[in-house]
């Protein structure tokens, strides 16, 4: 079960990413998208996902991450995400709940390039029971 204490952390990655490209090619090929002038919201997953692996499998957290799965995705887009940006990003636990054994679990992450904010996106993971 997840820790009660972690619930309003906030954990700050410390790599700034940068992204290329062929980064956005690629995602770009898989959803179909043609234009690659800028990355789809979508894209910004990549790098929030690893983030919350790394947070959420911490032992002091006390999720268990082979059980997880993805309940629900949402974005705020402050400006595109673009080939050569470099972003970091923190995550923070927003809320937890238990629903029919389930443990639900909101995340959000603050991308950000030089200082500014932009993208926030926000997961809710569901670690079945």
């Amino acid at each position: 079960m997840l820790n009660p204490d972690s619930v309003g952390r906030t954990f700050a990655g410390t790599d700034v990413l940068k992204i290329a490209q062929s980064e956005i090619d690629a995602f770009c090929a898989v959803i179909g998208e043609t234009d690659t002038s800028i990355a789809p919201p979508t894209f910004s997953i990549r790098i929030t996902l690893t983030q919350f692996e790394e947070i959420l499998t911490q032992p002091e957290i006390g999720l268990d991450w082979s059980r997880l799965v993805h309940g629900d995705q949402k974005f705020e887009i402050f400006s595109p995400v673009k080939a050569g940006d470099g972003l970091t990003c923190a995550a923070t636990i927003e809320s937890y709940r238990v629903a029919a054994g389930n443990e639900i679990v909101t995340v959000r992450s603050d991308l950000h390039r030089e200082g500014a904010l932009v993208i926030s996106a926000w997961s809710t993971l569901v670690v079945r029971a």
